[in-house]
């Protein structure tokens, strides 16, 4: 289904269940149930970064049916996608030869800036580029010319969504791209995410990019108050499910919440969906956007600062709902 709201476009579907034992359905097990007749050749799909993210866009892609090269700095982390038939590439240059659509998910826009000036002028020209690596608006404005310079086309296109729904396939992605090439990238589209939110045809404008940093102010906001709400809870003598008995069904009830109190209260902080370092970079680049609009966002201020002092403590590679110990006096408290 296509809903057009003015120059906004939303493609969607409905999200598929596990199959049978419970194990998610490969992105070509869930393209196969939406077929809509279009018929589909195969892609070759370059994914340079192959984090929780990454590894999970290159293995739905290549259960989609294209051929897939991955490619990590250190290459041992990408090796595993060999065991799903993916070619892992000894660097990235090599991946993005004859590609017909890279995929950056990187740390950050440093780190993209860098692979891609040296591998952009390898790609193919009217290749496309899917930069789905969360950065500032500025940073896309360095990454678009980038790819103008090799002759390729640019998509702005960060997504939501952290480890299980990249694993099932079920992201959210946010695009801004040129409408001549949607035919090239919406079958890996399809393959990641469960829908696609178009926020126009320049992905320079950074469009996608302002939307993923507002969705991730509101990821931060709700996971810093659900460790906030277990510790204090548990701090007075208040069972945390009675706090969720309270809310069950209403209006102030929210699954995200539960999840990461969760997480809190279990002491579940590892392997992390959304790590503490990669939030705290997001939340610096929303304080940055923040100012230049002339704003002061003191909640995101308190959250960043408690994101950097877990971090410093030696949490950075656990979930963000470690961002609870910034409450403790030492930050090392597990639970």
């Amino acid at each position: 289904m296509v809903v057009c709201e003015g120059r906004q476009q939303v493609r969607s579907r409905a999200p598929e269940g596990a199959q049978a034992g419970g194990r998610p359905r490969t992105g070509r097990q869930q393209l196969d149930q939406r077929r809509t007749g279009r018929s589909m050749s195969q892609l070759t799909v370059a994914v340079l970064g192959t984090g929780i993210m990454g590894s999970a866009m290159a293995r739905n892609i290549a259960g989609a049916g294209h051929a897939v090269r991955a490619w990590n700095r250190t290459i041992s982390r990408a090796q595993p996608l060999a065991d799903d038939g993916i070619e892992i590439a000894p660097t990235a240059t090599a991946a993005v030869e004859g590609a017909d659509v890279v995929i950056t998910m990187l740390f950050d826009g440093s780190a993209v800036a860098e692979v891609m000036r040296e591998t952009a002028p390898a790609m193919r020209p009217g290749a496309a580029w899917l930069q789905m690596t969360t950065v500032g608006p500025d940073d896309v404005a360095v990454l678009a010319a980038i790819a103008e310079s090799a002759g390729v086309l640019f998509y702005d296109s960060p997504v939501s969504g952290t480890r299980q729904p990249a694993e099932s396939g079920t992201l959210v992605i946010m695009t801004a791209g040129p409408a001549s090439g949607r035919e090239l990238v919406t079958p890996v589209l399809d393959a990641v995410g469960s829908r696609t939110v178009w926020t126009g045809e320049d992905g320079a404008s950074a469009a996608s990019t302002r939307l993923k940093l507002v969705v991730n102010s509101w990821v931060i906001a709700v996971s810093n108050a659900a460790g906030e709400i277990v510790t204090l809870a548990k701090a007075i003598g208040v069972p945390p499910a009675q706090f969720f008995e309270v809310l069950d069904g209403g209006g102030l009830d929210l699954p995200f919440l539960r999840i990461k109190a969760d997480l809190v209260e279990r002491g579940a902080l590892s392997p992390a969906n959304f790590a503490v370092d990669t939030s705290g970079k997001d939340a610096h680049l929303i304080l940055e956007l923040a100012r230049e609009a002339g704003l002061r966002l003191d909640g995101m201020e308190a959250f960043s600062a408690r994101l950097d002092r877990v971090a410093d403590a030696g949490h950075a590679h656990e979930d963000m709902a470690a961002s609870y110990l910034a409450g403790f006096s030492t930050s090392t408290k597990t639970s």
